[in-house]
């Protein structure tokens, strides 16, 4: 029998994902405030403020909920209205169904780590940030955590991506980050969070048990310095700025994917380097292909 997956905040990387499930025959609704922006990708779409509760409470029973919003700016308010405050509502929508979800997907970000000394972190290393940002999304992960409906939370670290080129960028303008002391920096490709998340609700389709929580960051946690170097040697750009302290030293951790690799799931971009290529070539900043 089709599956219906329903995708909150049906955005750029949950556009991905519904043409994958889509393949894989699911159904699958888009809801987003200007859901005109799915007319033709075969995605219903569906126009939603999660503000408006007669809206929440019109949302269709579905078997598979992703919920992947963005905030509207990086502010605690912004944070809180769509990560927490938004998640509460929908776990509360559901919650008070018949019919409940198979499972609902949060996803979150490796924000949530407060490590920054390149220590290695996975799923059971502790999370407390003390930033806004990793507060909020540790309330929300607990908020799921803590609800009668299956749930899993994916950590995001880094996405880049068509569109999502600020480091490339950066190169360009001959910038580059500190070679001592490394700070380690982590990243997944758009195209691997919509694998990735299909991938597990595939898993969950054929009856295999999920874990409650997956950090999802690709194969290559290395020194940011060594990231832009390459990227520069692939622009034939020489360095002749060093950026200081780009990441204020708050992200220096190395994040270790093996439980989400454990399950099956191979990375279309394992590396910075076949990522950053797909990027470089994608978004015309290549005289010839890499």
């Amino acid at each position: 029998m089709k599956k219906t997956t329903l995708i909150l905040g049906c955005g750029d990387i949950g556009m991905v994902l519904g043409r994958e499930l889509l393949g894989a025959g699911h159904h699958v609704i888009g809801a987003r405030r200007s859901a005109q922006a799915l007319e033709g990708s075969g995605i219903e779409p569906l126009p939603l403020d999660l503000n408006d509760e007669a809206a929440l409470a019109a949302l269709p029973d579905v078997d598979y909920v992703v919920y992947i919003l963005s905030a509207d700016r990086f502010d605690e308010a912004a944070y809180r209205a769509a990560y927490c405050d938004g998640l509460k509502a929908v776990l509360r929508t559901y919650e008070g169904r018949e019919t409940l979800p198979k499972r609902l997907f949060f996803v979150s970000s490796t924000s949530v780590y407060a490590q920054k000394e390149g220590e290695r972190v996975d799923e059971e290393s502790p999370a407390e940030a003390a930033g806004f940002s990793g507060t909020v999304m540790r309330e929300a992960e607990q908020a799921l955590l803590e609800s009668p409906l299956a749930g899993t939370t994916v950590r995001f670290s880094g996405i880049y991506g068509p569109g999502r080129d600020r480091l490339i960028r950066q190169v360009q303008e001959g910038r580059i980050a500190p070679k001592t002391p490394p700070m380690y920096s982590n990243r997944i490709h758009r195209d691997d969070c919509a694998g990735v998340l299909a991938h597990l609700i595939g898993l969950d389709v054929a009856g295999k048990p999920l874990d409650d929580l997956y950090l999802a960051s690709d194969c290559a946690a290395e020194p940011l310095h060594e990231v832009m170097a390459w990227l520069a040697g692939q622009l034939k750009v020489e360095p002749t700025e060093v950026i200081q302290a780009p990441l204020r030293k708050r992200s220096s951790k190395r994040c270790d994917n093996a439980r989400l690799r454990a399950t099956g799931y191979a990375f279309r971009y394992p590396s910075y380097r076949e990522g950053y290529a797909h990027v470089m070539q994608e978004g015309g900043f290549l005289a010839e292909p890499v």
